[in-house]
């Protein structure tokens, strides 16, 4: 690419947390949660616990309803598709080329942030109109990332791209931008709807209840399921929990614990590993992200047990587990592929083109059906299947492939 590019990135965390690159909040939520949802169903395991203070009912029901809803858009382009659009008029924004685009990102401190820069970076490449694209890391600090806008925003962008650390506390400083450029958030979502757009696959409550209603399907009635978590807190990772306990607690399965990760292959292994000597036997393994299932299946596979049905997510190093060692699995996704978007939008808007107001991408699910099309031999193991990055420049080296 010879337009100049300013990045500063940081340097890669060792922690996989793969689920922590996003959320599902959108960015015109201001609903309280559902308190009436809160009490687990009379059915429920007592292991599942209260639900989350993060379950909003509605979001829950609109995000499962958009599983089977039909997304407008090229076929071939999922990262160019929208859900159910709602358009806004973005006339007063159009103006001539070429074009200064900024991105604050909130991080790029795990696999899945990883892929999605470098899948936004080429997207970037693909288009002449932009003259310079400047990116600075906010390395999942707040204060930083506040910073890092102020500073974006006085260098005479064209348009604003925000990756929001947080979502509260980032809410001002993108309020703060809006009056003085137009603002694409992504990935994560803040609580003002003064950006022009906010983009997102369907969202986490979508991604727990898939995993949670494939164990229902494949364990059989009084299974022992555990549940794997990383971390509380998390909007999204509390999204995707809640929703799988929704389905779980109303199923027949018998759910014998809930645990905390921390993300750490090591520790993932360890409680697996007590949970099979404990119980002798676990018929089935729900995670809120994948970084850390092949740790899990280790686990079993060490014990000289069968592995049970099982949760991952889009990671090639699940993925080959799951094909060589014929599992029954399903992996969740939230796809990579979000990252080119917001630069598509951001273009469209500068051109006077209409966009979603709500940008709901597709989410895909991979089961084994359709596994071998998400392979990927040549790819790192910790490389993201959905990218939608294959027919981009310099694929696959420039995502680590060869």
């Amino acid at each position: 690419m010879n337009r100049p590019i300013t990045a500063l990135v940081a340097g890669v965390s060792a922690m996989l947390l793969a689920a922590g690159c996003a959320s599902d909040k959108p960015a015109t939520s201001s609903a309280a949660p559902d308190s009436s949802a809160a009490a687990p169903s009379a059915a429920a395991s007592p292991n599942t616990g209260e639900q989350s203070k993060f379950f909003v009912q509605a979001d829950f029901d609109a995000q499962l309803a958009m599983r089977t809803q039909s997304a407008e858009g090229p076929a071939d382009k999922p990262w160019e598709q929208a859900i159910a659009p709602e358009m806004v008029d973005t006339a007063k924004y159009k103006k001539d080329g070429p074009y200064n685009l900024c991105f604050s990102n909130a991080a790029v401190n795990n696999p899945w942030r990883q892929v999605g820069w470098k899948t936004m970076q080429a997207e970037v490449a693909l288009h002449k109109e932009i003259k310079q694209f400047t990116a600075l890391d906010a390395e999942g600090k707040d204060d930083k990332q506040i910073s890092d806008i102020a500073e974006l925003v006085g260098k005479g962008c064209d348009a604003l791209i925000v990756s929001p650390n947080t979502t509260a506390t980032l809410t001002p400083a993108v309020t703060g931008a809006c009056p003085k450029v137009p603002v694409i958030v992504f990935d994560r979502g803040v609580e003002t709807d003064c950006p022009v757009t906010f983009i997102n696959p369907i969202g986490g409550y979508a991604f727990g209840a898939d995993g949670a209603e494939f164990l229902v399907g494949k364990v059989p009635a009084g299974g022992k399921v555990l549940a794997l978590r990383i971390l509380p807190g998390v909007d999204v990772l509390e999204t995707r929990w809640s929703a799988a306990k929704v389905v779980l607690d109303k199923s027949q399965l018998d759910v014998v614990g809930v645990e905390f990760t921390d993300g750490d292959a090591a520790k993932t292994k360890s409680i697996v590993s007590d949970y099979i000597q404990r119980h002798g036997k676990i018929d089935g393994v729900w995670m809120d992200a994948g970084a850390t299932a092949v740790a899990a299946v280790e686990a079993f596979e060490d014990a000289g047990v069968p592995v049970p049905a099982i949760v991952g997510e889009d990671q090639q190093d699940f993925l080959q587990k799951w094909k060589s060692g014929g599992l029954t699995a399903i992996a969740p996704t939230y796809p990579t592929y979000q990252w080119r978007t917001p630069i598509i939008a951001a273009l469209k808007i500068l051109k006077g083109e209409e966009v979603p107001k709500t940008w709901k991408l597709p989410q895909p699910k991979i089961t084994s059906e359709n596994l071998d099309s998400y392979l990927q031999p040549n790819m790192p193991p910790l490389h993201y299947a959905l990218c939608g990055c294959e027919k981009l420049p310099d694929f696959p080296a420039g995502w680590g492939g060869k």
